[in-house]
């Protein structure tokens, strides 16, 4: 175990995801404190000299508020509306928030060509590479706008996993509503057990962390998906509470933090 601690420690490329309900209060509207905090603390973590690629879930959410709806629309097309409104305004957030901290942030879209098709694949991962070269942030999401099928990446935690791979990461930091992988639904089980580490993704129960919160599409079978393909290209997964973004700082200490899924 201290092995495997101490080489998250050593961690150099982190993709860092977040997710919706981290982004949003239970009514829709902006959580701009923990945008502030998400900002600073990669920010900081840029300084040190790692390299942080941020995904981030939350246009469909941050459209609910800004247009004042109480739940995402049903049909395709308004949902592809919403997530062009709430991309804007994700980015603006976004944008304003690493300045503060003398940070540059790029936007990627994607969708799940850019990832399948060789040509496309080579080309985003050219982007990724300037990117960083630059010292730039990118922070991706979903180009809901475009897609046709609907949530193709499960709240971007599969995406995550892809992106990892793309950029050759390290090390994959899933940031949710909930503390890790537990040994039974924490939502109806209050004796339940987190489980600090998984070593086969693969055969792990997807319905004992409970589901994803009503303005996020992820839940806990889309998480160990993406643990699994992570994993399966090298890359180790933590899952942890997004409530304390700061506790990023001690997964990069070695400390255990929420749930590692190890890689292969």
């Amino acid at each position: 175990m201290v092995d495997i601690y101490e080489r998250i420690k050593k961690s150099r490329r982190i993709v860092v995801k977040i997710g919706t309900s981290t982004l949003t209060y239970d009514n829709g509207k902006v959580n701009i404190r923990k945008f502030d905090q998400i900002a600073r603390v990669i920010s900081d973590i840029n300084n040190s000299g790692r390299e942080v690629i941020l995904v981030s879930s939350g246009a469909g959410g941050v459209a609910m508020g800004k247009l004042g709806y109480s739940e995402k629309p049903k049909d395709i097309r308004r949902k592809q509306a919403f997530a062009a409104v709430g991309q804007c305004e994700l980015m603006y957030m976004y944008d304003k928030m690493f300045s503060d901290y003398n940070c540059t942030v790029a936007q990627i879209l994607l969708t799940k060509d850019d990832i399948d098709v060789q040509k496309r694949r080579n080309n985003m991962q050219n982007t990724f590479g300037a990117l960083l070269e630059m010292n730039i942030i990118p922070i991706v999401n979903e180009n809901d706008t475009v897609s046709t099928e609907e949530i193709e990446f499960g709240d971007n935690d599969i995406l995550s996993a892809y992106v990892a791979e793309l950029v050759d990461a390290d090390l994959l930091v899933l940031f949710s509503d909930i503390d890790g992988l537990y040994d039974k639904d924490p939502h109806k089980n209050p004796d339940a057990k987190l489980i600090r580490l998984v070593e086969d993704a693969e055969n792990t129960e997807c319905d004992i962390g409970g589901a994803g919160s009503n303005r996020g599409t992820g839940g806990m079978k889309s998480k160990i998906h993406a643990a699994f393909e992570a994993n399966n290209a090298g890359i180790d997964m933590i899952i942890t509470n997004g409530k304390n973004i700061a506790s990023l700082y001690d997964i990069l200490e070695g400390k255990p933090v929420g749930t590692l899924f190890i890689r292969k």
